[in-house]
């Protein structure tokens, strides 16, 4: 072969293995965001049922000025965010992901896993999107068709379809 065609054929080989690392990272993405969205999901059920909001819970400094001068009542009261005055040891039914089991744990535990899961799920789901941004990136330098296809044809190949004759 020909050291032009042989540039070529790697230059191709690098292009669609790094297109193919960012499709599988872009489908990695939609996958975590489903799991996310149901987590956000739960925890807003969660929150419901303890009748709270993120923010509705005061603050221990909150606690600390409302219980001055209350005498035997300690001064802090260390109150979760989701569970508010609810129970905590009320039990709850969850599904681990990945299995088919149901458990009845307690309220705050429930909760305190899906909000672990969720910390790390957004951890997991920005380090996907900069490696996405980073594999465009570099297709994007490496030429992959801009380059040397014209805008005109490159658009009538992505909308080309296969039909019946």
């Amino acid at each position: 072969m020909d050291d032009g065609m042989m540039n070529l054929q790697q230059t191709l080989i690098e292009i669609e293995t790094n297109a193919e690392h960012l499709l599988l990272a872009r489908h990695e993405l939609v996958e975590n965001d489903k799991i996310r969205n149901g987590n956000r999901e739960a925890l807003t059920a969660l929150r419901r049922r303890a009748r709270t909001t993120k923010t509705s819970v005061p603050s221990p400094f909150e606690s600390l000025m409302k219980d001055i001068g209350a005498g035997s009542r300690p001064l802090v009261r260390e109150m979760c965010p989701t569970c508010g005055d609810h129970d905590p040891k009320e039990p709850t039914w969850m599904i681990f992901p990945g299995s088919d089991i149901f458990c009845r744990i307690p309220f705050h535990a429930a909760h305190s896993i899906l909000e672990n899961d969720q910390e790390q799920l957004d951890y997991s789901t920005k380090k996907l999107q900069s490696y996405v941004k980073e594999k465009s990136l570099v297709i994007s330098e490496m030429g992959a068709l801009d380059d040397r296809i014209s805008p005109a044809v490159l658009k009538s190949l992505v909308t080309l379809t296969d039909g019946p004759k």
